[in-house]
């Protein structure tokens, strides 16, 4: 396939180039009432090819040029629309569908213009949209959508190849996502238990069509984040034939379906394979990664008044040690020594439901997501005696979700309130050993931990003079059963208030305040020590962040945005390691578990600068996104001084361009550039303790040093090559993306191992008690180039 791939990309099929048939269909509704709107004008952005919907809202456009296109719609008494991006093409007919919103100011009074960047009453500062053309043409991440928000102002980006979502400073385990409004706990495969991260995205990107990124200002109805959110948007199942989409990627193989059930259900369904396990295999790396995803969405539209969406995705995960290398080198034995066996399944279940009535709707969401995380570790990895285990971890995570919401619009108010009930499971059986205070601790219990999670949350927004001047305000309150110190709502009180000026129709003046409150990870809520909930003993309590965003937005055109912010996050109660001595804050960019030792609620800190962002998402097929931020992020280090964070990267500068070319062709590159990140270095005289060594097979960072060093700034360009091929019946897409194109290396802490002698045995000193140790520089980095292929029919 691989072969056949690149004869295509060298030669072409001239028969291709003249099918100029794609179409498009769609429906333009009331965003609240969702009553058909007929006699709407509609127009294929950046064309003159326009049209006008039907008695029952219905559109459609035929003899389109195949791409992606966007759909403005225009009608008397609403504001004008842009909607998400669609891909056209000739093998199947696309749908869109679009959402206008009741004006309140009288046509002559304000002048609005659609424009594909979103902006809404709540959120008028922070928020950014991604359509379907930039996940489908970003170079460098491989059409994963954890790696594209990367590209985005405040969000870091790291030279180990995970996907951490970290954003203005916070830490990994600050965000929240949503799938069509379910929440979804784990979006990546090989999480890190209690924060968010791994090394590959597990929403499949055939399913997405928009993404929504909020870095502040987050909406009411959304808690349980303190630096961002995340909201994804799936698309509909064909509803003229049933289409199959396939992929060849750099690390698996995937299938789409998407159709008809019935006459009013459509369903989108994919599975994905990796083939890691036999890349690594022969490339002599030291783990053997594997998983299996899958993902679905089906939507019923019982009448105009009532409809039902099922979605879902699951997760399994697997890594091995690969113990058929000969010879290995000193970076492979560290891998070997350091890296356990684990297994991950995940997944998430929900259920949408809406009522539409003629000033409102109703959304009722229940869902349910569960994690199973195992792992296990021996000493050398030598199984022989039960002896020399010296991790065996087993926790189970479920949560049982019920959201309702109540959106109504009336008299230019737009009133979103509701509440939500959640049940919690988490167990945990746990066997390892820790080195505190110079000697060993044996850590042995069993959780068996339910919670009960109750929150609510109502939000009122008004746009006045003239629809000059949008006001938002919005307050919400959570707690659980957990301990005395959670139960009581008032005590996570969460208010928030959000205005946005309009000086012309291009310049706006926008600003956000707000107090937002986090639960900590289950893994400390869980922790016991003697049978004792210890953390609940030390009155752990909800992390609490003050946010301030202020700043300027100017559009000189509709496809362009121009945008600067200041921002400022001052946070409170953050899990502080007890025996560490370290803010759990700057933790969780690794694999493994965070939180599952004692803490105490007692850390601070601080994170603040400014971002700008240049955006062009033209019709002609150029995009460009510039975004920098200036971050300074800062926790104290318990005796009260603030030190700079695992994230105080201090600069972040990535350049994102994309052109469509003739003939279907599309080039496209992105390079970043990330300040030196502190880091803690290796506490040498404790790692060289046999006893210490023994307990955890590698090396012990020295806290009391925390973050005293800095590495080198890390920078990388990405490149790629599209071609597309819009056959009558099929859809054929090849790409190369060339990831770290220059081949930059990136600083890491260095890497230590014990010395051998001739004969391969340790050796040892201090009478037999300390290992002799060598520290190794290292670095990360390497050319990674990858063919992808895409056939749709």
């Amino acid at each position: 396939m691989i072969r056949l791939g690149l004869i295509f990309l060298l030669f072409g099929l001239p028969v291709c180039l003249l099918a100029q048939n794609a179409a498009v269909t769609g429906k333009v509704v009331d965003a609240v009432s969702n009553e058909p709107l007929p006699f709407v004008n509609v127009l294929v952005s950046g064309t003159s090819v326009g049209t006008v919907t039907d008695e029952a809202g219905h559109f459609e456009f035929r003899n389109l040029t195949p791409g992606f296109i966007r759909i403005e719609a225009s009608f008397v008494g609403y504001k004008k629309a842009v909607s998400s991006e669609v891909e056209v093409n000739n093998s199947s007919t696309a749908f869109v569908e679009i959402l206008l919103q009741k004006s309140v100011s009288k046509l002559d009074e304000v002048t609005v213009t659609a424009s594909p960047f979103r902006k809404t009453l709540e959120s008028p500062v922070s928020l950014r949209s991604i359509g379907i053309g930039e996940i489908e043409k970003s170079p460098g991440a491989n059409r994963d959508i954890s790696k594209i928000i990367q590209s985005f102002p405040g969000v870091q980006s790291t030279p180990a190849f995970r996907n951490d979502i970290i954003i203005r400073g916070g830490g990994p385990s600050e965000s929240r996502f949503y799938l069509d409004g379910v929440e979804v706990p784990f979006i990546n495969h090989f999480a890190t238990q209690g924060a968010s991260g791994g090394p590959v995205g597990i929403l499949n990107a055939d399913f997405i069509r928009e993404v929504n990124y909020f870095s502040g200002a987050f909406p009411a109805n959304r808690g349980n984040a303190l630096s961002g959110v995340m909201e994804f948007y799936q698309i509909d199942g064909n509803e003229e034939k049933l289409n199959f989409h396939g992929t060849l990627g750099a690390s698996e193989v995937a299938a789409t379906l998407d159709g008809l059930l019935g006459e009013k259900t459509n369903f989108v369904f994919s599975v994905r394979k990796s083939y890691l396990q036999l890349l690594f295999s022969v490339l002599e790396l030291p783990f053997l990664p594997e998983f299996t995803d899958t993902q679905f969405k089906i939507r019923t539209r019982f009448n105009k008044k009532n409809e039902l969406i099922l979605t879902g995705l699951a997760a399994n995960d697997i890594s091995e040690l690969n113990d058929n290398i000969d010879d290995p080198d000193e970076e492979q034995k560290y891998i070997l020594s350091e890296i356990p066996v684990y297994k991950q399944q995940t997944y998430t279940l929900g259920a949408v439901y809406k009522h539409y009535r003629d000033n409102s709707y109703q959304t009722f969401v229940a869902s349910r997501s569960y994690l199973n995380n195992s792992a296990y570790k021996y000493l050398d990895n030598d199984e022989s005696s039960e002896a020399n285990k010296i991790l065996d971890y087993d926790s189970q995570e479920a949560e049982n979700k019920f959201r309702f919401e109540n959106t109504s619009r009336m008299d230019g108010f737009k009133l979103n309130f509701g509440a939500n009930l959640d049940f919690v499971s988490y167990k945990n059986s746990s066997q390892f050993r820790r080195f505190y205070n110079n000697q060993p601790v044996n850590v042995s219990y069993n959780t068996d931990l339910n919670l009960v999670k109750y929150g609510l949350f109502a939000q009122l927004s008004k746009s006045v003079f003239s629809e000059r001047l949008a006001l938002s305000v919005g307050v919400r309150a959570d707690a659980n059963n957990y301990s005395s110190g959670m139960k009581n709502l008032l005590d996570q009180f969460s208010p928030r208030f959000s205005a946005s000026y309009s000086l012309t129709e291009r310049w706006s003046l926008n600003f956000n305040t707000g107090r937002y409150y986090q639960l900590p990870a289950y893994t400390s809520l869980g922790y016991k020590e003697n049978d004792v909930f210890v953390n609940k003993n030390n009155n752990l309590k909800y992390i609490a962040v003050n946010h301030f965003i202020g700043g300027v937005e100017y559009r000189p055109k509709p496809t362009v945005q121009l945008s600067a912010e200041a921002f400022w996050k001052g946070y409170s109660q953050y899990p502080f390691s007890v025996n560490n001595q370290v803010s759990l804050a700057n933790l969780g960019a690794d694999f493994g578990v965070v939180g599952d030792e004692e803490v105490a609620s007692i850390s601070e800190g601080r994170a603040y600068g400014a971002e700008f962002q240049a955006r062009i998402n033209a019709t002609d097929g150029f995009n460009f996104n510039l975004s920098y931020t200036l971050v300074r992020s800062e926790f104290n280090d318990g005796e009260g001084s603030y030190i700079p964070s695992s994230w105080d990267a201090k600069h972040l500068l990535t350049v994102t361009t994309t052109k469509d070319l003739k003939r279907n062709w599309r080039i496209g590159a992105r390079w970043r550039f990330v300040g030196g990140l502190p880091y803690t270095p290796w506490d040498i005289e404790k790692s060289s303790l046999v006893e210490a060594w023994n307990l955890q097979g590698g090396p012990y960072a020295d806290y009391s040093r925390l973050n005293a060093e800095r590495f080198d700034p890390f920078h990388q360009l990405d490149i790629r090559i599209d071609k597309s091929y819009y056959f009558e019946k099929l859809t054929a897409k090849f790409y190369i993306d060339i990831q770290n194109f220059y081949n930059f290396q990136a600083q890491q802490n260095d890497i230590i191992v014990r010395a051998e002698d001739a004969s391969g045995n340790f050796i040892l000193a201090d009478n037999g008690n300390r290992y002799v140790l060598n520290e190794i520089k290292n670095t990360s980095g390497t050319v990674l180039p990858t063919i992808g292929i895409i056939i749709e029919f």
